[in-house]
């Protein structure tokens, strides 16, 4: 049993089928790849780690352990398979083109091998990664996609397994402290901590204080009314399936679904089209602005528009960011600023603890208008959305200090002696000007 991004002992397709063997070798591989391109985010990795020890204590209270191994993954899979005489190797669906390609090269050395590769569903909600048949593969617009999750048939429950038999001569090996990778042994970040036994309280008490409420309160950014379960999300450290059907009847229980559903939908949307992740899903032929000092100032905080730097600050300060922020931000960088959705969605991969390829690149593309939203051309004013999400400043007040004392009469746009007496830039672009300038720049493609 290949544990990915499934962490946990609940509701797990994989694990529930791989105990049916007389001896099971649940095994997470440290991928020499996936470290060498997110070692700078020693939050996110300090958080994978705290998941898979909890993934192993949980497993030691069912007579398991996690065996643990590092280097090239299919290669490592394929060597413990091997060295204890497996039959099969069973592991959870994943949709991103690198997850994808790393599944066929073990599955090609697999079958040179002779060992069968058994892959379930489970790091989604709707079941199979692609499940609902239409012209050309996918689901293109959320809404028809929507409709049909709703309806759907779920796969059932998976059963939590009552033991795990390890093979008597197994090596588990140990999971590396933090330092042994990074060489830092302190997270850059406070982030949550990590795993199923963590995620599943987190739920059970936001379910029982905000889930009522979610679908008035969830884009009030002050509120901080959003479950923060997304990290766990992203490892599998909760299942989908069982939030989607524990939640679902109870009061405000359909809203939240609806988040996962947005989650399912580009997770097909990126298993049919791998390459989105990097390229555009709808290409317009942009001519992105090269802005080296635009770029610095929107990661830093500082382009003057206070709901986009209070954004950025606590994407610096926590690894997290509120959804409504992070359309806002990102729709000031691709539309006032007009720089490349690419590096936006870079810069966010490197900080957030939830980091996910489908929802961060897709979500990016749905905001510059290269992706999925059926009205592309629209622009988020970043001072309107401050009065109307965050109406008395509070949330600007927390991440942007200096702004602290303000009135709502005046702190969603800081009048210039304010600013210069509180250090505060004026804005780096004026954002009338720059979506008029978006807007005709579109105007003229299309014609």
């Amino acid at each position: 049993m290949v544990f990915t991004r499934d962490l946990r002992v609940s509701d797990n397709p994989a694990l529930a089928a791989a105990v049916n063997a007389d001896h099971v070798i649940p095994l997470f591989v440290l991928d020499d790849v996936i470290l060498r391109r997110h070692s700078v985010n020693a939050t996110r990795l300090g958080f994978l780690l705290e998941s898979l020890r909890d993934l192993d204590s949980n497993l030691r209270s069912i007579g398991g352990r996690l065996v643990v191994r590092r280097g090239r993954w299919a290669k490592t899979v394929l060597s413990v398979a091997a060295s204890h005489g497996a039959s099969r190797v069973h592991l959870a669906d994943d949709v991103s083109g690198y997850a994808q390609r790393r599944l066929a090269g073990l599955r090609s050395l697999a079958a040179i091998a002779r060992l069968d590769v058994i892959n379930h569903p489970g790091v989604t909600a709707a079941g199979p990664l692609s499940p609902y048949a239409m012209p050309g593969g996918h689901y293109q617009t959320f809404t028809p996609y929507y409709r049909k999750w709703l309806v759907s048939a779920r796969r059932p429950a998976a059963p939590t397994p009552g033991k795990v038999v390890l093979p008597a001569d197994i090596d588990a090996g140990r999971i590396p402290d933090l330092t042994e990778i990074t060489g830092s042994g302190r997270p850059e970040l406070a982030a949550a901590p990590g795993g199923e036994t963590a995620a599943l309280a987190r739920l059970a008490t936001w379910t029982a204080d905000r889930l009522a409420s979610y679908g008035s309160v969830r884009d009030l950014l002050a509120a901080d009314a959003t479950s923060r379960l997304s990290a766990y999300m992203h490892l599998g450290c909760l299942s989908p399936l069982a939030v989607v059907t524990g939640l679902s009847a109870q009061a405000g229980g359909a809203d939240y679904a609806r988040q996962l559903a947005w989650r399912d939908f580009f997770c097909q949307l990126l298993a049919a089209r791998p390459d989105a992740a990097n390229r555009d899903y709808k290409d317009r032929g942009d001519q992105w602005h090269n802005d080296p000092d635009g770029f610095a100032a929107w990661q830093e905080g500082q382009t003057g528009y206070p709901l986009v730097d209070a954004a950025m600050r606590q994407l610096s300060r926590e690894g997290f960011m509120h959804n409504r922020a992070r359309m806002v931000a990102a729709s000031f960088l691709t539309k006032d600023l007009y720089i490349d959705w690419r590096a936006g969605a870079a810069h966010f991969a490197a900080m957030l603890t939830d980091a996910d390829v489908a929802c961060n690149q897709l979500n990016w593309q749905w905001v510059a208008g290269t992706g999925t939203d059926r009205q592309p051309y629209r622009i988020f004013n970043p001072t309107l959305q401050s009065k109307h999400f965050d109406s008395r400043g509070e949330y600007i007040a927390r991440y942007l200090p200096e702004l602290a004392g303000l009135g709502p009469d005046q702190i969603h746009d800081p009048p210039h002696e304010e600013r210069r007496a509180r250090r505060y830039p004026m804005p780096i672009v004026d954002h009338q000007t720059a979506a008029a300038a978006w807007r005709a720049r579109q105007r003229r493609r299309r014609h």
